[in-house]
């Protein structure tokens, strides 16, 4: 736990007492879905795509037959080039993206789409997570999961348990709800030298009226708003960056938050350790201040905390 006065260890079953009465705790309820499909390659080969979102329209769609996704082996898979996958579907590349190898993909499907995920599909594990069983597959997925779209978990929120949801409430902490759909903005590491190199791809999200209404009242009375994760800070302060206040409805962001941004939402954040080099890692830096961050992560190396994923994680307030 990372606050003014430095420090502190706790455990993750201890945020009904870390937060106080009247917090608002903004989580999101996205799903991921089985974006990871294996297949063969027209004139043999094995061949592995990664569904990121739809190349047609703005957010997840089962009817939607034109995807952006990632592709191995890229070499093989060129602008005509078609996998198939069993007798579910063939996939036609019919461009090829410069930047990152992204490939826009034209389904021919024989199942519907979502037949198609649950047979030839699996849910996208993050690529150190070598075990590949139905327990690891279950565990991916937050305990409120709700809407499906995303291409990774909100993993800070994989440590959620409806019991601690129990306790919140009986605490006082207020629960609102967003949906963003996790894609290649949130894992795409940087590779540029400088951080005004790194360009963002967007992320689309879905912020419900209940939840401005939430947000803003908790904002008039002085409570602080939590967020659940990195997705519910780029949701809402990349919604009030492009409108200048918080507006209902489904839009995308590619904000990329680094220091010297000026939050406008977030008093305070739950969210894992995070890779070297990732905008996960420069976001929480420009939350709470580079040092702080800093310090923070030395002293979980020595004590020998569990980074990325499945990893520990740390309640974070906002650098004053």
């Amino acid at each position: 736990m990372l606050r003014d006065g430095g420090v502190e260890h706790r455990t993750f079953r201890d945020l009904p007492e870390i937060l106080r009465p009247g917090d608002l705790l903004v989580r999101n309820e996205t799903r991921v879905i089985a974006a990871r499909l294996f297949g063969a390659r027209a004139g043999g080969g094995k061949a592995e795509v990664l569904l990121l979102r739809p190349a047609d329209r703005e957010r997840y769609d089962p009817g939607s037959v034109r995807w952006l996704a990632l592709v191995r082996p890229g070499r093989k898979l060129r602008a005509g080039a078609t996998v198939a996958f069993g007798e579910c579907a063939t996939a036609t590349v019919a461009r090829v993206h410069d930047e990152d190898g992204v490939r826009e993909l034209v389904f021919d499907l024989h199942v519907p789409f979502e037949t198609l995920l649950e047979r030839a599909g699996r849910l996208p594990l993050p690529p150190y997570i070598h075990e590949e069983s139905a327990e690891a597959q279950a565990r991916y997925q937050t305990v409120f999961a709700r809407t499906p779209g995303s291409v990774a978990a909100p993993t800070a929120s994989l440590h959620f348990t409806p019991e601690i949801f129990e306790r919140l409430t009986a605490r006082g902490v207020e629960v609102a709800e967003l949906v963003l759909d996790v894609g290649l903005g949130t894992f795409r590491p940087m590779s540029g030298e400088r951080l005004d190199d790194h360009v963002m791809h967007a992320e689309s999200y879905a912020l419900p009226e209940a939840t401005v209404a939430a947000v803003e009242r908790a904002r008039r009375e002085g409570r602080r708003v939590v967020a659940a994760g990195t997705t519910v800070v780029r949701a809402l302060e990349g919604n009030i960056r492009k409108h200048g206040r918080l507006v209902a409805g489904s839009d995308a962001t590619d904000l990329f938050i680094s220091p010297g941004f000026p939050f406008a939402a977030v008093d305070a954040m739950i969210t894992n350790f995070h890779l070297p080099q990732s905008t996960l890692l420069v976001l929480v830096s420009a939350f709470a201040g580079r040092e702080r961050v800093l310090q923070a992560y030395a002293e979980a190396v020595r004590e020998e905390y569990r980074f990325f994923s499945f990893g520990d994680a740390m309640f974070v307030e906002r650098a004053p």
